[in-house]
């Protein structure tokens, strides 16, 4: 059992998170930490939600449509509108080439999708497969979706996508090499090692006798994101506790490192990559034990939302529970009523509620 920071039993929590229900609830319960409230930008588009009259009047324009999915609290949210809004050559990215329409993720307004049909905001969310906020949707001029970004992506990488749709790319090139045409050439650099990684030769056919999940870690050299993950994040006893529970391998997402996918298929790190549409690094893909990928994590995460993307797989709980955002919500009330401080926006080297 590991005690974390603050004394925490994180082996104890561990096996409280899986097997819920199992415990009563504490006497006192736990603090909630991280939730983050966002005022929107007064310039983003006052839409009556009917994406076909919203497209084409900013076809008319000369602009795209952005759809921001968010949800109250959220701390990854927050950091778009404060860390990478709030920087001048970023807003003026978004105001000069894009109609920006925020969407609430649990909201109840009526939407009528470009093909005429209606929907709440939290059942077009559903029908879209949201599981992370902030998820952006770009639409072309005729409602296409020519890009989808789920989850929050730092300035610069976030920038990188603004300028592929504001500049029409999508029509000369794909998105992942577009990325990689972009990507800076720093030598040197190794990846960073974690004891739980499996060593070559990666064979990773899930079969009646090997049904483990898998979890593979797409990064690269000289990945500042991919530093944090293994700086800030992984070092979390809890965290590393669950993915000792899975078959875990790391990939550089360029390299020509052989590997056999969950499905019994010989190919390359970075020939997976492209056939999974990998376009960051770190990207995190998780499967099943039957070798069926069930979620992956595209964007920056800090502790709790890692360690609930690990449990929801190893516990089934995607089975019964198909979105992720519910199942974390149900998980930090869990650990609430035992007690426990949840702080949805720490990283490893923090405390609850440490700023």
């Amino acid at each position: 059992m590991n005690i974390g920071p603050g004394g925490k039993l994180y082996g104890w929590v561990l096996w409280v998170s899986l097997l819920p229900g199992l415990v009563a609830a504490a006497d006192a319960p736990g603090t909630y930490y991280g939730a983050r409230q966002t005022v929107y930008p007064a310039w983003f588009k006052e839409s009556f939600l009917d994406f076909a009259e919203d497209i084409a009047e900013a076809r008319r324009a000369g602009k795209r449509v952005m759809v921001l999915f968010h949800q109250d609290g959220c701390p990854y949210c927050n950091a778009l509108v404060e860390r990478n809004l709030s920087q001048r050559d970023i807003e003026q990215t978004l105001r000069k080439n894009f109609d920006v329409i925020a969407i609430n993720l649990w909201g109840d307004r009526e939407i009528t999708n470009v093909a005429g049909h209606t929907f709440t905001e939290k059942t077009f969310a559903q029908g879209l497969k949201v599981q992370f906020t902030p998820t952006l949707l770009f639409f072309n001029e005729d409602g296409q979706i020519v890009l989808r970004l789920n989850g929050y992506l730092p300035p610069d990488r976030f920038k990188s996508a603004l300028d592929y749709v504001a500049q029409h790319k999508e029509g000369e090139i794909r998105y992942q090499d577009y990325l990689a045409a972009h990507r800076s050439e720093i030598p040197g650099g190794e990846l960073n090692p974690e004891d739980f990684f499996l060593r070559p030769p990666y064979d990773l056919t899930r079969t009646a006798q090997v049904s483990r999940p898998v979890a593979v870690f797409f990064e690269q050299r000289d990945c500042p994101d991919c530093d944090v993950l293994h700086t800030k994040v992984l070092p979390d006893p809890a965290t590393r506790d669950i993915i000792r529970q899975f078959d875990n391998v790391q990939l550089d997402i360029w390299s020509s490192t052989p590997v056999t996918t969950p499905e019994g298929k010989t190919t390359t790190a970075s020939e997976w990559a492209r056939e999974l549409e990998i376009r960051y690094a770190p990207t995190i893909v998780l499967f099943n034990g039957q070798g069926d990928e069930v979620i992956r994590a595209e964007a920056a995460l800090r502790v709790f939302h890692t360690q609930g993307l690990f449990a929801y797989v190893l516990s089934d709980s995607y089975k019964t529970e198909p979105e992720f955002q519910r199942y974390l919500s149900a998980r930090a009330d869990h650990f609430i009523e035992q007690g426990d401080d949840i702080d949805i926006y720490r990283y490893a080297d923090q405390e609850p509620g440490q700023p």
